[in-house]
């Protein structure tokens, strides 16, 4: 090995090291950072889980994510950030993947036997939606649920009473989950007409309600595909085929190479 060579050899290897100190370095400070955020978010906000606040894609910021709810706070601490994060180079509302990721895995904890299904002979779509016995749309949708059945449409309820626990749309709710025959009931309750029911652990209703708040609901009916996707309102049995269809086909091109 001539002198250059060894020369050369040092010179890189001494780089080599330079730069993974650095990088350790700059690694333990992101840690530092986050961890004094985690604390004073902590602090200000009962609510906040620690674990809930990670890196962001944006370089001196944070992510706040709790359910569907996301917002951005400063590596400092100081200023809290609300709104849509966009990959302008990209065209993609990163925040809006993040809200779909984490509905995508509320709406994964609910099975369908926790849910009250209406499912068709030929499944082609499965959605579900969060429903109050009491709401205008929400009568109208499922007056119509023949029709998304027609459709290949299966719809997995979540009893969603607006009103809140305590409230007479509340009890409606559980003496439905707890009728032998939910489906049934859903139906007579939304045309207001007697049931047969029954006492039980209604305990499922308080876990829908739970649900549909970290999914971010503002209202009823809302309907969450199976890819997180949130549709706030009812949309005709026609128009919603066409969404899943539409949805469909995005996912497929987006899994693409």
């Amino acid at each position: 090995m001539t002198l250059n060579t060894a020369f050369k050899s040092k010179l890189l290897a001494g780089l080599a090291a330079a730069f993974c100190c650095a990088a350790f370095a700059q690694a333990a400070d992101d840690e530092a950072a986050l961890d004094n955020v985690r604390s004073k978010m902590s602090d200000m906000f009962e609510s906040v889980d620690p674990e809930n606040i990670t890196f962001s894609p944006v370089e001196g910021w944070f992510t706040i994510q709790q359910g569907s709810i996301i917002a951005y706070v400063s590596d400092d601490g100081r200023y809290l950030l609300q709104g849509d994060l966009i990959d302008l180079e990209q065209q993609v509302n990163l925040s809006e993947q993040s809200r779909n990721n984490a509905r995508r895995d509320l709406i994964a904890t609910l099975k369908d036997d926790d849910a009250i299904l209406f499912s068709p002979a030929d499944v082609k779509y499965s959605v579900t939606i969060f429903t109050d016995v009491d709401c205008t749309y929400c009568r109208k949708l499922h007056n119509q649920i023949n029709e998304y059945l027609d459709q290949g449409i299966q719809v997995r309820y979540a009893l969603y009473p607006r009103s809140g626990p305590a409230s007479r749309s509340w009890s409606t709710a559980e003496k439905v989950w707890c009728a032998k025959d939910r489906n049934q009931a859903l139906t007579a309750a939304k045309l207001d007409r007697k049931f047969e029911t029954s006492s039980c652990d209604s305990a499922m209703v308080s876990n829908h309600y739970r649900i549909g708040r970290d999914v971010g609901l503002s209202g009823t009916p809302a309907i969450v595909l199976q890819d997180g996707t949130l549709i706030g309102g009812y949309l005709p049995p026609a128009k919603l085929s066409l969404r899943l269809q539409q949805n469909a086909l995005e996912q497929q091109s987006a899994h693409q190479p």
